[in-house]
Order: structure tokens, then C-alpha cells, then sequence
């Protein structure tokens, strides 16, 4: 099987239900890209990534296309792909590994498609420590307190120096983040994020600083 270097994996096959009607991945922002368009952009202004595969809802291809710059389309490298989601953001990963199975990247980064302020500074720290440490997730450090409930009741009070809020892209030996993968789809739990899915499954995940403008939109606001 022939080992190729780098993949990027972008979800875009959520609902946008707290977005009142919007697909915020599709809105164009005032640079007139749209958000996945700004997001996929991004990914090809860097070198060291080979392919970018696009997960999106069923039926939804096109309009990803259309969403997509055309000469981002007609680039060769990285050479830009779709799959077809599945119903939780977890599923949805899984596909989009399966799909590239037979390419059998080295390393694969795995971003939110709602991220479109991602730099290409922190794609290439999150690529430089990928292949130091096998697992990577930014981290943007919190400045309130955390505490851990139980119920009505503070249950921990937590440090806010050992706390942080995961952000994307978050990297991975390819290999063994499908092998995890694979394990996660076979219980009964929920995932929020792969870091959480490597950790479970493989071992250790460094953390990198993320970067206060890498925002993920949620609501419609956001895209004010």
C-alpha cells in the first residue's frame, strides 16, 4: 500500500440547527467566500497538505461546490474530495477515514468546517507537532474559573492554568486515529471531539496553543 504525507478531513455535514435556517458552512462572509470556502482555502495555502476531503450532508455535494472558490476545485495539489456524512459529528470522521483508507495518509488533521479564521500559522505548528508527538489538539487558555458540577453542586474546583478549550484542526497519526475510530463506533458513548476519541483508544495527546481568532461560528450571531 502506498503511504502518502498529509490529508486535512473537513465537517461540514452538520445541521446548523442554532442557526435559525442558515447552513452556516454556505453563508458567504464579507469577503464574499463563504465560510467552508474561507476554512478550505486556508488548508490549500499550505504546502505539506496532499488532499482535503469534505464531509457533507447527503444530497449536499453540489451545493459544497458551489460554496468552494472554483479555482480551489480545479486544484490538483491538494486535490480536494467529498463524502458523505453520517449523523453525529463522530460518524462523520469515520467516513471521511474510511474514504481515505486506500490513500493511507501519514497524518491527518481533522477541522470544524465552522472554523473559517484557521491560519495557516497554526496548520503548520499543528502539522510540526503531529509528527513529534503522533496526536495534537490547540488549546486557547481559559481566563475564568472553571468548576466541575455534579447536579446543583460544584463537585471540583478547577484550575484554570490546567484547563483549556479545544480547538481544530486537530492532528493524528493516520493509522491509529482509525483504528480508534473504530473502537469509538462499536459503544454506547458519546464523543465530542477526536482528541477525546484518541485519548480513549490510543494513548497521550500533545496540546499547542490555539489562537483567540480561530472561532467556531455556533450561533448566528458569531457571524457578525
Amino acid at each position: 500500500m502506498i503511504t502518502k504525507g498529509i490529508a486535512v478531513i473537513i465537517l461540514a455535514a452538520g445541521s446548523s440547527s442554532r442557526m435559525s435556517g442558515i447552513k452556516k458552512e454556505f453563508f458567504k462572509l464579507e469577503t464574499g467566500i463563504s465560510v467552508l470556502g474561507t476554512s478550505v482555502k486556508t488548508f490549500v495555502s499550505v504546502p505539506q497538505v496532499d488532499t482535503i476531503v469534505i464531509a457533507v450532508q447527503q444530497g449536499s455535494e453540489n451545493a459544497a461546490r458551489e460554496a468552494l472558490p472554483l479555482c480551489l476545485l480545479e486544484s490538483h495539489k491538494p486535490k480536494i474530495q467529498f463524502v458523505t456524512g453520517g449523523s453525529s459529528r463522530r460518524a462523520s470522521v469515520f467516513n471521511a477515514l474510511s474514504f481515505l483508507e486506500d490513500s493511507n495518509p501519514c497524518y491527518v488533521l481533522i477541522h470544524d468546517g465552522a472554523r473559517p479564521w484557521v491560519s495557516a500559522h497554526l496548520i503548520e505548528k499543528t502539522i510540526a507537532a503531529v509528527k513529534e508527538y503522533g496526536a495534537v489538539v490547540p488549546l486557547l487558555p481559559i481566563t475564568d474559573t472553571p468548576k466541575e458540577c455534579d447536579g446543583q453542586f460544584v463537585k471540583n474546583h478547577l484550575k484554570r492554568a490546567n484547563v483549556g478549550i479545544a480547538q481544530t484542526p486537530q492532528a493524528f497519526k493516520f493509522t491509529q486515529i482509525f483504528e480508534a475510530h473504530k473502537k469509538a463506533a462499536e459503544v454506547d458513548e458519546d464523543f465530542t471531539d477526536d482528541a477525546e476519541i484518541w485519548g480513549k483508544f490510543t494513548g497521550q495527546v500533545a496540546v499547542i496553543p490555539g489562537e483567540a481568532d480561530n472561532k467556531k461560528i455556533t450561533f448566528k450571531e458569531d457571524l457578525l
